[in-house]
């Protein structure tokens, strides 16, 4: 099965790329196919005619999209409506990354697939568009909403910490918003299985999908877990401060609460994340070796 794989040069699609098993992926990233023009977006499917697309790219600088509304709905909106016409024109599955940011961020329980969304900032607001454009365009589809993604390698919270940690005594961090931290090759590890489950031909798995690692916790309890195991070979530990989102204002609203419930994805495709902290321990050990 050919799977062109987008954001080939991101975190997920890195991942995905070195771990083919046994697909035959189709890698590209910003320079093979750029997503803020619709016809390079046709030009690159037709010359690579994929048996399934799945899509990890996207503009992903939060607060940035608030001053460049237009770039995040094009790359994050427009884009997967693109891709979507094209797999329902040609027959072919499409696998659509979203994310926690298209809910209000307000809730009390885990949110479910079902439940209203409501984003809070453009970045979200540009992703949720996507979602109905997928959903609008191509039946046989895939969405998949995750959250607090991070790896060893790209921008991300556990490089941000380790790089503040080693300069710094003390950091502080924001402990008054909730999510679940996932790793890039727990979800590249899903993608995989999902789109080689509907690609042997299940027809009655299309829909929205929530997968996380599992757990929970606030940016603070993540930055403490960062340090317990970064101070095994620093020998020293840094302090880290307790912040409210008022003491550390940023242009784009995060959601207070953005846990995602991930029993739909365990029961239809049989998987079972790992506990956050385990992946967090993985991805330390690779961050820890390179330093």
């Amino acid at each position: 099965m050919r799977v062109l794989v987008t954001g080939a040069a991101g975190q997920v699609g890195g991942a995905i790329k070195r771990r083919p098993e046994g697909l035959d992926l189709l890698p590209v990233d910003l320079a093979e196919m750029d997503l803020g023009k619709p016809e390079a977006i046709i030009a690159g499917l037709d010359a690579r005619r994929p048996d399934l697309v799945v899509s990890c790219a996207a503009y992903t600088a939060v607060d940035q999209a608030e001053q460049e509304p237009d770039l995040a709905f094009a790359i994050n909106a427009t884009a997967p409506a693109v891709m979507a016409r094209w797999c329902a024109d040609h027959g072919r599955p499409l696998i659509h990354m979203s994310t926690d940011y298209v809910f209000p961020g307000n809730g009390t329980r885990p949110y479910r697939e079902d439940d209203p969304v409501g984003p809070a900032s453009v970045y979200g607001a540009s992703k949720e568009a996507g979602e109905r454009a997928v959903r609008e365009a191509c039946p046989r589809h895939i969405i998949l909403r995750t959250a607090w993604v991070y790896a060893a390698d790209g921008k991300n919270f556990v490089r941000t910490m380790l790089r503040l940690g080693a300069e710094r005594p003390s950091v502080g961090v924001v402990a008054d918003q909730r999510g679940c931290p996932t790793a890039a090759h727990s979800l590249a590890g899903a993608l995989i299985h999902m789109a080689k489950t509907v690609g042997a031909g299940r027809e009655d798995l299309w829909g929205t999908y929530h997968y996380v690692d599992a757990g929970e916790t606030t940016w603070h309890g993540f930055a403490e877990a960062i340090f317990d195991i970064a101070a095994t070979k620093w020998g020293r530990r840094p302090e880290v401060t307790a912040l409210t989102t008022e003491q550390y204002p940023t242009p784009a609203r995060r959601p207070a609460y953005s846990v995602l419930d991930t029993s739909k994805v365990r029961a239809a495709f049989g998987l079972t994340p790992a506990p956050w902290q385990d992946n967090l321990r993985q991805v330390m050990d690779l961050l820890l070796k390179e330093a």
